[in-house]
């Protein structure tokens, strides 16, 4: 009778002791939470890595061809229909930054540029002044106070595209 066993004391398996189904709960948990973790670590690497700087990008783009036009229609509307003895000061308000970075808006002969650190943002266009303009020049950066001047010049109007703070 010394090899009997009584049938309602828990039997303990070769390798796992008695108390070890008290471990499951919390191994389970832990799993979860590792495949919780992982993912939401892909779905953040998959949106920052392609989605987001994608639509950043063509965003920027937009903005940056609202500017553009922003400042051509300004230019145009700064030239009187009619005078060659004027003086005119007309003042653009401009977004700081586009994509979060920096830019600079300037002019090339009768064209404005929009230059940006990200080569797939920035844009041209054309200006569209009377034969009367002589010269066109200039440049602002974003952010700053953007300013549109006409002036009598040696042959006709000149129009310059300057940051308030300069003549």
């Amino acid at each position: 009778m010394a090899d009997r066993t009584r049938a309602d004391t828990p039997r303990s398996s070769p390798g796992v002791g008695v108390d070890a189904r008290g471990v499951t709960p919390a191994v389970g948990k832990t799993l979860e939470i590792g495949i919780v973790v992982l993912f939401v670590g892909l779905v953040t690497t998959a949106l920052l890595g392609g989605v987001v700087p994608d639509y950043r990008t063509a965003a920027g783009g937009e903005v940056a061809d609202r500017v553009l036009v922003t400042v051509a229609q300004e230019v145009e509307r700064t030239v009187p229909p009619s005078a060659r003895e004027v003086s005119v000061r007309r003042t653009i308000d401009l977004p700081s930054t586009i994509a979060g970075s920096g830019y600079a808006v300037r002019v090339d002969g009768r064209t404005l540029v929009l230059d940006h650190p990200d080569p797939a943002i920035g844009g041209r266009v054309g200006l569209s002044l009377p034969p009367r303009v002589d010269r066109v020049a200039g440049r602002t950066e974003g952010g700053a106070e953007t300013v549109v001047t006409v002036r009598k010049g040696g042959g006709g109007l000149v129009v310059e595209l300057h940051n308030g703070g300069e003549p």
